[in-house]
């Protein structure tokens, strides 16, 4: 077991139910820790993705119904607990555009809540989750983590917002705070929303086409289990407090080139049909994203073993052989793109 001061480490992860989050738990019960899953409560007493979690891990962590948006919820959640994982967040760029307002009240005041009360119950640990999104258009590839940041969207400003929040109270109130920042993500359980799993379902329907946005922008895609093992490398640092830290392959793909791999591995070709509602507006796009990873080698030992085209393709076949099993599919309403 990990101990923290002659205990074993209580751990609350925020947005445990979510894609990322779901898999942090799994690791981390797997790993020895005390985990404490918070899932934003809801009528039907859903614990999101930790419902489709593997059998060995059910029954091994706690689970807390409650919200980051109010304080007395966090409060509660954080009793006894010494270390915070901080995932919950409103994550869908299309949605920022409809409304901006619910992503400040989670993202922004969400965070702001967490880290008083993380002072209030002097918390020894807070990793907080960011998002390349935040550098917008940046000058240089690959990005490193002083390079300027630029919300262009109101997801990537509140974003933004949250890490500088999380930032002051390192500075302010000697907070014990890492910020881990991945890049596009990608795996099983995500939302049909992201690019690979819009891909994928579409791949796996009898259509012949593929609706689709822009073309263009490179990403620089990380398969879970490498985003997830930087998560537990991070819980084991003990200095460098404060910093941010890029979690990324350092390889970028554009959208298109990402199609042909795809149709590679289902050896299927598809015609573009190009959706106007998928396109974000034209200066809230973001052409490049593409990580300078050299901190993360070396604060947390971290590197990527999903890397290069043949890193990619294992990935994608690991993430389409889940899509593929049809009570995993049949949890997705796909083509279906309403704002």
């Amino acid at each position: 077991f990990i101990l923290l001061r002659g205990e074993i480490m209580k751990i609350l992860i925020t947005g445990a139910g979510g894609f990322i989050g779901s898999h942090i738990t799994e690791k981390l019960v797997r790993e020895g820790y005390d985990v404490k899953a918070m899932v934003e409560y809801n009528s039907l007493n859903s614990w999101g993705w930790l419902e489709q979690c593997d059998q060995d891990i059910k029954g091994h962590f706690e689970v807390f119904m409650g919200d980051i948006r109010y304080t007395d919820s966090v409060e509660k959640a954080l009793n006894k607990t010494k270390v915070i994982i901080h995932l919950a967040a409103l994550i869908g760029i299309p949605y920022s555009y409809v409304s901006p307002q619910s992503y400040i009240d989670t993202n922004v005041r969400g965070t702001h809540n967490l880290l008083q009360s993380a002072i209030n119950n002097n918390v020894e640990k807070f990793i907080h989750t960011s998002t390349s999104e935040v550098y917008g258009t940046a000058k240089k590839i690959p990005i490193k983590e002083n390079s300027a940041l630029d919300g262009q969207s109101p997801y990537a400003a509140s974003k933004i917002s949250a890490d500088q929040l999380v930032n002051s109270y390192n500075k302010s109130f000697q907070l014990p705070t890492l910020t881990v920042r991945p890049f596009n993500t990608y795996g099983p359980r995500q939302s049909n929303r992201a690019i690979i799993p819009t891909l994928i379902t579409q791949f796996l329907s009898n259509e012949k086409n593929l609706n689709i946005g822009n073309l263009s922008p490179t990403r620089d895609f990380n398969y879970i289990d490498d985003t997830v093992d930087a998560f537990s490398k991070a819980l084991k640092v003990s200095k460098n407090f404060g910093e941010t830290i890029n979690i990324g392959s350092g390889d970028e793909i554009s959208i298109k080139n990402l199609i042909k791999v795809i149709e590679e591995i289902f050896k299927k070709k598809m015609r573009i049909d190009y959706d106007k509602k998928r396109f974000r507006p034209k200066k809230s796009e973001v052409p490049r994203l593409c990580a300078n990873n050299l901190k993360a080698k070396k604060i947390l030992n971290w590197k990527p073993k999903y890397k290069g085209k043949q890193g990619l393709k294992k990935g994608l076949n690991k993430t389409i052989a889940w899509f593929s099993d049809k009570k995993n599919l049949e949890l997705y309403k796909t083509n279906i793109y309403n704002f």
